[in-house]
Formats: C-alpha cells, sequence, structure tokens
C-alpha cells in the first residue's frame, strides 16, 4: 500500500448527470460556456488541474457539486451548454456525397489538458479537426495516444531548461476505449521485427469528428514494446521507426476494423506516411500487381510538408528499416532493393527518407504557404528531375487558425454586439469584416484594453505561482511584475512566444542590449517583452538561446521590463496572442514554413512586426502591421545584424510613437485603425474554414475522383497507368525534339504564329506525349508571384500563354513525327519562348508527375 493513490470521488447529482459527458468530448475546448462551467465549480481546483474537466469532476468536492446543483443560475447555464452541444452534435455531415477523408498526424494540440502535442503541428491538426467539425465535413483523425507526451518545462536560477515528463491516466482525458462488434476493447496487430506487437484504440470526440488514437501500453507486448507510445517525440531511432509503424500501419488497420472506409488519406507530415505501405500492401494481398497497387494508393494519397529543410525530415538506416520491416516486405512480395527505393532521395540514396516515402506514395502534394510552397518545391525538385520547380507538383495551401479557440471572449461579445451574432457563419466573408471600420474607436479600445488587461492578470498570476513553488523572495517577484499592472495596461507590450529552435532568434534583440535597454527604460515611451517557449531537451543550441533570455530578465536593466514565461503551452498562448499589443516574428528567411502564432495575434486586433516569411509574406497588407523584408546578405551574423537593427528602427520610429499618441483619453486613433485593419484582413483570409475548403477543392475532391477513375472495373486505370509509365521510362532517354521549321520572330496583330518539328518518339506513340509551346511575357512585365493563399485553380500569369502543338500524320527524313502549331498570339509584348515534349496520359492525377520534360 505505500506511495498508492487513493482516490475519494463526489457523486454526481441527477441534475448535473451529463455533466461527465460536456468532459467527455473535446468540444469544450473551444466552447467557453461549457469550459466556465467547470472552471465555476471551484477556480482554484480547475487551475490545479490545468484545466481540465475530467480530473476536476474525480476531485471536486461533494458540497460543491450539491451546491450547484440547487443553484437555479448554475443550472440554467448546465442546460444551455448541454442544448448547443446537444444541437450541435445532431447535425450530420453538410454534403452526403463528400468524400470520406482520414487524416493522419503524429500530435494534436487540442487543449492544455490533453498533452499529446509538442507545438505548431500538433496545434494546427487540432485547429484542422474543430474546423472540420464546425463545417461538418466527412472527416476522420489518426494519431497515438502517448502516455507523457510533451514535457513540462521548469528553468533554475541559472536559466537553465528542466525537461520533466508526465504519466497521464487515461481517466483523465477525453478518450474512451473503442469497443468492437463483441464489445472487447478493439486492438489491432503490427509486425515489427518478426514479432506481434498489439496496438488498442481510443476514441476522443473532437465535436463531430472522431480522433482515434492508438497506444501500445498493452499486457500482450513486451516491455519495450509498451513503450513505444511512451513520449510524444522521445527515444531512440528505433522508437520512432516503430511509433510510426503503429501510427500508419496501425492506423489504417483500425479504421478498417470499424469499417471505414476512406476515400481520400491526408498525411500531415511525413510521420504517417508508413500507411501508404499499408495500402499497398493490401491490394497487394488482393492480388494487384506492386506498379498498379502504388499508383492505385498514390491516386488516394495527400500529403503536406511542414519542413523547409531537408535536415527536418525523418530519415532512417535502411538496415534498421529492412530489420522492422522484414514480415512486411515479404508480405509485399517485392526485392528489398525495390522496396527501399520508394523512399530513397537522389541526394542522399543510403537513408530511408519518409518524405521522399510519401512524394512516391501520393499524388497530390502541398507546402503551407505561398513562401513554403516554392521552398519546398525547390527542396524536392530532384523528385522530378527534368521539370523547372515551379512545375512540379508541389503546391501549397497557406495555414490558418481556429477562430472559436483563440479569439478572446471579451472580442466575441463585441463581435456579437457590434456585428451580429452571425459573424461565426461569415469568417469566410471578407466584406462582412469591412463593417469594423465603422465600429467607435472607443468602444474598440476599450475592449481590447480589457483583453490585456486579463492577460497582465493571468501572467502576473503564473509568475507568482511560479515564485512560490521555486520558493523565491517576494522581493524579487514584486521586481520582476512591477510592470505587469491589470489596473495600467498602457504600456506598450510585445510578446515573443513560440518553440525556441534556433531558426526562430528568440534572442535576435539581444545582440544590441545598449539599444534595447534604452528602448525598455524610455520614462516616456516604456516598453515591455514577454518571451515564452520551449527547447526541444535535444537541442542544446536552442536551450542556450533560451538561458541567455532567461538571465537579461534577471539582470538589473532589465528587469521587469523584460520577463520570461515558463512552461508555455496553450493556455499561456490563448492570453499572449490576445492581450499583448505587438506580436514579434523574427525566423531566418525562409525557414518558416508558415507560423500561426502571428495569426492567432492579428484576429485578436494585435498587431504583428514580423520579418516577411512564411504566413507573414501574404498577410502583410501595409496598414495591418509592420513588414520586415529579409536582408539579401551571405554572411549569417551580418544578416542578424542588419535585421536587427531594421526592428529597432521600427520600433524606434514607427511603432512606439504610434502607440504613444493617444488622445486626452488614452485612445491612439492611428492604432486603433491598424489594429482594426488588422482583424479585418486576416480574421476572412486566414481562418481554418477557408483553409479546410481549400483543401477540399484543391486536394480531396480531385483526389477521389482520380482514386475512383484508376479504382473502377477492377483497378483497370491503375492497371494501364502503371504499363503506361513502365514503357514511357524505358523510351524517353531517348525521346528529343528537332526544329524543322522556326515562326517568324515578329508577329504583327491579327497575324498567325507557325512552326513545325519534328519528335524523336523512340517507340511511343504521339498519344503519348504531348508538344507545348510556351510564351512568358517580357514586356509590359507579367506579375508571376502565385496568388495568396492557394496555389489550385490557378490561371496562368497574365500574359502568359501556351498552345499545344498537334500532329500532322507526317514523318521526317529521319522518322519523327512531325507537329505544327498554328495559333493566334494572345496578346502583344515581348515573350520568352520555348518549346517542350513531356508524356500525357488522361489518368495521370497531375500533369508533369512523371517527372519528364524536353525542351527545343
Amino acid at each position: 500500500m505505500r506511495n498508492s493513490l487513493l482516490e475519494v470521488t463526489a457523486v454526481i447529482p441527477s441534475g448535473l448527470s451529463r455533466l461527465s459527458e460536456l468532459a467527455g468530448n473535446l468540444l469544450f475546448s473551444w466552447h467557453r460556456p461549457t469550459r466556465a462551467l467547470f472552471e465555476d465549480l471551484d477556480p482554484e481546483l480547475w487551475k490545479q488541474t490545468g484545466g481540465n474537466p475530467r480530473l476536476m469532476l474525480r476531485c471536486v468536492d461533494q458540497a460543491t457539486l450539491d451546491r450547484c446543483a440547487a443553484d437555479e443560475q448554475y443550472l440554467a447555464r448546465y442546460h444551455r451548454a448541454l442544448e448547443t452541444q446537444d444541437t450541435y452534435l445532431a447535425a450530420g455531415v453538410a454534403t452526403a456525397d463528400a468524400p470520406l477523408v482520414a487524416y493522419f498526424c503524429a500530435e494534436y494540440g487540442f487543449h492544455e489538458s490533453f498533452p499529446i502535442y509538442s507545438g505548431g503541428l500538433g496545434v494546427l491538426a487540432g485547429d484542422y479537426c474543430k474546423a472540420a467539425s464546425d463545417e461538418r465535413a466527412n472527416f476522420v483523425a489518426v494519431g497515438l495516444l502517448y502516455e507523457q507526451g510533451y514535457f513540462t518545462q521548469t528553468l533554475d536560477t541559472d536559466g537553465i531548461q528542466h525537461a520533466e515528463y508526465r504519466g497521464r491516466d487515461p481517466r483523465d482525458l477525453p478518450v474512451e476505449p473503442v469497443r468492437a462488434g463483441g464489445g472487447e476493447w478493439l486492438k489491432v496487430s503490427v509486425r515489427i521485427q518478426g514479432r506481434a506487437v498489439v496496438a488498442r484504440a481510443w476514441r476522443a470526440p473532437a465535436g463531430r469528428v472522431p480522433v482515434y488514437l492508438l497506444d501500445t501500453n498493452c499486457e500482450e507486448n513486451a516491455p519495450s514494446d509498451r513503450d513505444i507510445t511512451h513520449r510524444l517525440y522521445g527515444g531512440d531511432e528505433s522508437t520512432r521507426v516503430r511509433q510510426e509503424m503503429i501510427l500508419g500501419i496501425g492506423g489504417v488497420r483500425v479504421l478498417r476494423a470499424l469499417g471505414v472506409q476512406p476515400a481520400v488519406w491526408h498525411l500531415n507530415e511525413g510521420h504517417a506516411a508508413f500507411l501508404i505501405l499499408e495500402l499497398l500492401r493490401e491490394h497487394v494481398v488482393a492480388g494487384l500487381p506492386f506498379a498498379a497497387a502504388l499508383e492505385a494508393v498514390a491516386a488516394a494519397c495527400v500529403f503536406t510538408t511542414h519542413t523547409p529543410v531537408a535536415a527536418g525530415h525523418d530519415a532512417f538506416a535502411p538496415d534498421l528499416v529492412v530489420a522492422h520491416f522484414g514480415d512486411f516486405i515479404r508480405e509485399l512480395g517485392v526485392p528489398v532493393e525495390r522496396f527501399l527505393e520508394l523512399a530513397r532521395a537522389p541526394g542522399a540514396p543510403h537513408l530511408f527518407n519518409m518524405t521522399r516515402l510519401a512524394l512516391n506514395g501520393t499524388r497530390h502534394v502541398n507546402g503551407v504557404s505561398r513562401i513554403h510552397g516554392g521552398v519546398s518545391a525547390r527542396l524536392c525538385a530532384d523528385q522530378w528531375p527534368e521539370l523547372r520547380p515551379e512545375d512540379n507538383p508541389v503546391g501549397f495551401v497557406t495555414n490558418g487558425v481556429h477562430v472559436p479557440t483563440f479569439l478572446h471572449q471579451r472580442w466575441m461579445e463585441f463581435f456579437d454586439r457590434e456585428l451580429g451574432r452571425e459573424w461565426r457563419e461569415r469568417l469566410r466573408d471578407t466584406d462582412f469584416w469591412q463593417a469594423l471600420a465603422q465600429v467607435p474607436d472607443e468602444r474598440y479600445w476599450t475592449t481590447a484594453q480589457d483583453v490585456k488587461a486579463r492577460m497582465l492578470a493571468a501572467v502576473r498570476e503564473r509568475l507568482q505561482r511560479e515564485y512560490a513553488r521555486k520558493g523565491l523572495s517576494p522581493a524579487q517577484l514584486r521586481h520582476v511584475t512591477r510592470w505587469l499592472d491589470p489596473q495600467r495596461p498602457g504600456v506598450l507590450t510585445l510578446g515573443f512566444a513560440r518553440r525556441f529552435a534556433t531558426y526562430k532568434r528568440a534572442a535576435l534583440l539581444l545582440r544590441d542590449r545598449a539599444r534595447l535597454a534604452r528602448l525598455v527604460n524610455d520614462p516616456e515611451r516604456p516598453l515591455l517583452l514577454l518571451f515564452a517557449g520551449k527547447a526541444h531537451p535535444a537541442d542544446e543550441p536552442g536551450k542556450a538561446v533560451l538561458r541567455e533570455i532567461r538571465q537579461v530578465m534577471t539582470s538589473a536593466e532589465f528587469l521587469g521590463r523584460v520577463v520570461f514565461l515558463e512552461d508555455y503551452d496553450l493556455q499561456l498562448a490563448r492570453s499572449l496572442v490576445a492581450g499583448v499589443d505587438v506580436w514579434l516574428n523574427n525566423p531566418i528567411a525562409p525557414l518558416e514554413a508558415s507560423g500561426t502564432s502571428g495569426m492567432k495575434a492579428a484576429i485578436n486586433g494585435r498587431l504583428n512586426l514580423s520579418i516577411l516569411d512564411g504566413w507573414w509574406g501574404e498577410g502583410w497588407m501595409q496598414e495591418n502591421g509592420w513588414g520586415i523584408p529579409p536582408a539579401n546578405v551571405q554572411d549569417p551574423e551580418r544578416r542578424d545584424a542588419l535585421e536587427a537593427d531594421l526592428i529597432f528602427d521600427t520600433l524606434a520610429e514607427e511603432v512606439l510613437p504610434l502607440y504613444y499618441s493617444g488622445d486626452a483619453d488614452g485612445c491612439p486613433a492611428e492604432w486603433v485603425r491598424r489594429s482594426k485593419q488588422a482583424m479585418m484582413t486576416v480574421i476572412p483570409r486566414f481562418n481554418m474554414r477557408r483553409v479546410l475548403f481549400d483543401y477540399m477543392q484543391g486536394l480531396y475532391q480531385p483526389a477521389a475522383v482520380q482514386c475512383r477513375r484508376l479504382a473502377a472495373e477492377s483497378h483497370t486505370g491503375a492497371r494501364t497507368l502503371a504499363e503506361w509509365k513502365q514503357r514511357v521510362r524505358q523510351a524517353w532517354p531517348k525521346v528529343h525534339l528537332r526544329l524543322l521549321a522556326d515562326g517568324s520572330r515578329d508577329v504583327p496583330r491579327g497575324e498567325r504564329l507557325r512552326l513545325r518539328l519534328a519528335a524523336a518518339l523512340n517507340g511511343l506513340a504521339p498519344a503519348d506525349v504531348r508538344v507545348e509551346f510556351l510564351a512568358r511575357r517580357l514586356l509590359p512585365e507579367a506579375d508571376r508571384a502565385p496568388p495568396p493563399l492557394t496555389s489550385y485553380g490557378r490561371a496562368a500569369p497574365p500574359g502568359d500563354w501556351r498552345a499545344t502543338l498537334a500532329t500532322t500524320d507526317e514523318h521526317d527524313a529521319e522518322g519523327g513525327v512531325v507537329f505544327a502549331l498554328d495559333v493566334e498570339p494572345a496578346s502583344c509584348g515581348q515573350f520568352a519562348t520555348e518549346v517542350r515534349i513531356y508524356p500525357w496520359h488522361e489518368l495521370l492525377s497531375h500533369p508533369y508527375e512523371l517527372g519528364l520534360m524536353k525542351w527545343l
């Protein structure tokens, strides 16, 4: 009995019997009135449990529950929350014929009380599931349930980060075991290193969306296998391989066991790429040849990459992968070398690369911002070796945020009063949000300052708890918190909170401490900086940056002016993005794939001061914040110095004067105008409902259509396409073009451009290729920047035009097939022209997916 845990649990009164039901659906993570029901039971216990409704109900006092059950006001709120949830959940899928999407991700950030996330990838995945629920999408999500999840952060007096991992009792989490038809716990088995590893399935409802989570802490498993899902991103390479096998292979098997038949499989990052292998195995076992199976699988799969550097992609030693997949490879019926080819990058052939597996096993690939789409196209260019990066299949859908989660409650109430309650259904309506410009500045500013005051109070209380826990003196606390005064929220406050990866340059402004000290200590225009973030336990440079900031915080010249807040989580994130005046972001460009924290600040009317990278390259519109252009220099030290100076200059010359330009009542009119612009431009363009719409239109629906085409008539299309690709690849090295008759270089408007050439096809038929004339306008200059938000469905740049050459049924003296162009130019100007040939088949998902193209 020593050190055993005893729980004495209150009996929930019958009048509140469905509180446990409210606690069991993650809808509480974005429905504030439901969360408030639990917080108001016992505000202090709510903080002690980390805002965990289920743990609250197990630990709250019986007298408290009985009192609330007799409180008419509390009961009325309880019944309204139930009515809201019942009505919400009763609505079915919005479109009956919408393809069912299965979304796979290694982490999900729904709420701080459910710590199966480490950072932006997980929070994005959580937001995406919430939006899918709000939009009544046909959607299911799959992930892993980690026993410990990510670490809790504490810092000692020297600023050294200490990571503490805490085990989580599933009873404390919004999950329930998935039951099979006979009532037994649903479990699946995955062969790993010659043995069966069992994973059990849990269901976490996120509103209308079922999220299935797997863990291996099963009595059937050996201790080493029980630890596979012990810790998020923990362990050695073998652990990572096994985790990703459980996610990808085990996740597919859970859906199959439940009878769920997705039309589209979405891999959110490369961690889930092993699902491609499981889908391949299913087709091969059913009798489909391997090459045809690969076509069938790839047509149905969507891959989103979030990593802008090659080193960030998971890659494993081939021997390690083969050791784990021995039985699996035999089931696939292919040689080991063919199996390894699926994940081989031309630039690193000695590694099994998960991103390359995803690229080979999907036909729909995207980055997460316009800049990142271009970076990813270049990073993966050798996947399609004969294509220019801008022509390859990598597109983009720029990320967004879930507005109901991150918009402060006071702003919600403000919108209800000023815009009407329908704003919740008008998130994508740009015209609707223009009405904010007409809202009186004074009412707007009062709300903004109220939100800021609440943030300052929350931060102050957080520091009080930290200092009390560490036994630090009240005098030290007073010095640190002296400017965190909710009664005087008039000090310009900057926030920087995110993962402490070195490329994010959290300490950039510390390069010139003298200049920073002058800014923060200006008696007329003071400045406060709030920092928060975690460094990965293995990231020593990141931990060094964190240590530097913590040490600056306690130095005399910055005491109370620079504050670091421990254990950054979703609760702190919601508070900071809503309450700081300026959101600071200064990554090394172009290494910020997207970033969403700045979006969360902007939807709360906070102004971004950011390097023009990631989403801000599309979000900045001159009047809604400040954009810092990346320095075009090669030396990293000089780059950092130049960009730090630009930020300092912007603060001193624009940000501070604008903020402190208030009238007699303290309302700075120009600041308020910019703040409104931030809301008006960012809410309709960077909300997660827009993101889901763009994925549906640009990726999911095309994938579902393509999958049906290839699967029809016992996968005739997949077989045909696989055989055709093999034939084309064999013939392509000897395919080339020859010019027979060049067109005039000067074509008067109204006359036609004529061109004749011959194509040596090496046994291919004319129908197997497309010969194309392409004209890119030079003068007048054409704007070739991709459109913002999504690359899918975009038109050709204005002034550019192309035309397909037709066969003439002739052959030249060398046996080449003659193609001719006879076209009237689409517009006037100077054009750079080219003629190219590439393989063509009506069953291709992307016209250039083979990566084969030759020019005249």
